[in-house]
């Protein structure tokens, strides 16, 4: 009996995918809606330009290091985007390297001196230390879609010339090149076109300048550290954070995660300003946005390729912005003197090969359902048993690795099935069987998980159908 009905449930999830690769008409309405969208995305290029292009005019370069030909060299210098017309189009796949810097006056040399004496060290504007924060971002006009792949500092890898050590010290060791050299050396060789470093007192100022973001604080966050003060205290819930607030959430890592905790807080904060401000409202501050940025950024980007990535991700639908992190694991207290997070190579490999377009020298292996690391997260309060039919229902389409985990505490309406290791389509797979749910590609569920399933709503309204089954 179980057998027939694996088999039903098997071809209904055949039967799905089929149907969703297949054609489809789009309504008159949908018609509409999607010239609506179009002129939208025309007018705030449009508006970008002229901003842009005003800003151009009138102040200094963007980029504020001065690299020799060798360090200039290790960046891709070929045109990303078109011109005449077409000036705000990328014409091919953009790889970004992101850095986000918190620099004291003990991070560098020579402070002045009314940084000095003070009886505690103040975030500094400055660019020359560590980076606190390190994200490659790939713009791709071919597939459409824009991904996100964050790198955590303490990641223990080769720093080329100086050795095998965390990654966040090749800023200071060498600048922008010489982390762009190891993070490419990290990542199977992936190519680097252009670099942003921002002040941490930039992103601050850059959120206050967008009005402030919604996002849910995951739980109460609470840190002192009266030798920079830095002082954090957030309450747990949704809510509307400013720039010191947001700045708050994003540097907190005083917890079991650390800073892969840390990571999944940024990516959350990411996600929340992507679904805010990529409109046509935000247009109106694009001058006051970009008078914050040039104070707080170094990049070797122009003003004309920030335009082409702006309209890129105006036209980009935010199902194909995906964010990852790095795949590995923390070390354990008797590997190293110093905690690190250890990469995997394989897991990297199969991330570069599938969201990248960088070549595997590994052989990898496909991930069946039987191998899928499966964790469900519940945010409506069920008993812990009530999961029992959802958790029947995905070992009947062969998933054998599945957990409960705590409850995930922000009241979900629609289930997140998050692919947290990038593994969109095993998602998909998931979400079809299940019949309910919004997949995500991005790594803020359980950090061990192939996929994490948080239940929302929908599923207490689904529930009565997978009893029914039992």
């Amino acid at each position: 009996m179980t057998s027939q009905r694996t088999s039903a449930k098997e071809n209904q999830l055949a039967q799905a995918l089929k149907s969703k690769n297949k054609n489809s008409q789009i309504p008159k309405s949908g018609r509409w809606l999607l010239f609506w969208l179009g002129m939208s995305g025309i007018a705030m290029v449009s508006a970008t330009a002229g901003a842009l292009l005003a800003v151009s005019l009138t102040g200094t370069p963007l980029q504020q290091a001065e690299l020799s030909p060798q360090e200039e060299a290790v960046f891709d210098g070929d045109r990303i985007a078109g011109s005449g017309l077409r000036f705000s189009e990328l014409t091919r796949p953009v790889n970004i390297l992101v850095m986000g810097m918190s620099v004291l006056p003990s991070d560098i040399n020579d402070p002045p001196p009314e940084l000095q004496n003070l009886g505690y060290e103040p975030q500094v504007n400055s660019f020359d230390g560590l980076a606190d924060v390190m994200i490659l971002i790939k713009f791709d006009p071919a597939t459409k879609k824009i991904a996100m792949l964050s790198i955590p500092r303490d990641t223990r890898t080769e720093v080329i010339g100086y050795g095998v050590k965390k990654l966040n010290a090749a800023n200071i060791d060498g600048g922008p090149a010489l982390t762009a050299k190891s993070v490419s050396n990290l990542l199977n060789d992936v190519a680097i076109d252009r670099y942003i470093r921002i002040n941490v007192l930039g992103v601050g100022k850059l959120i206050d300048a967008l009005g402030g973001v919604t996002v849910h604080v995951p739980k109460d966050l609470r840190y002192q550290d009266d030798s920079q003060h830095l002082y954090i205290n957030l309450k747990a819930g949704k809510q509307h954070l400013d720039g010191d607030q947001a700045l708050q959430l994003l540097r907190f890592r005083h917890d079991e995660l650390g800073d892969i905790g840390r990571v999944q807080r940024q990516q959350m904060l990411i996600r929340a300003l992507i679904d805010q401000t990529l409109n046509p409202t935000t247009v109106a501050q694009l001058p006051k946005i970009l008078n914050v940025v040039r104070d707080n950024i170094d990049t070797n980007l122009t003003i004309e390729e920030l335009l082409a990535l702006a309209g890129f991700g105006v036209r980009t639908n935010r199902a194909n912005m995906h964010m990852f992190m790095l795949p590995g694991r923390f070390s354990q207290q008797n590997e190293y003197v110093a905690s690190y997070w250890l990469p995997d190579r394989t897991g990297i490999s199969r991330m570069m090969s599938q969201h990248f377009g960088v070549e595997s020298t590994r052989e990898l292996r496909s991930v069946t359902s039987r191998s899928l690391r499966v964790y469900i997260q519940d945010s409506t309060g069920s008993d812990r048993t009530q999961l029992y039919p959802l958790i029947k229902t995905l070992e009947e389409f062969g998933y054998r690795k599945i957990q409960v985990s705590q409850p995930w505490n922000e009241p979900l309406q629609v289930t997140n099935i998050i692919a947290q290791q990038g593994d969109g389509e095993n998602a998909e797979l998931i979400r079809n069987a299940l019949g309910f749910g919004e997949v995500r590609v991005e790594s803020t569920g359980i950090i061990d998980s192939d996929v994490t399933i948080q239940l929302g709503q929908d599923w207490l309204q689904q529930k009565h159908l997978f009893e029914a089954t039992y």
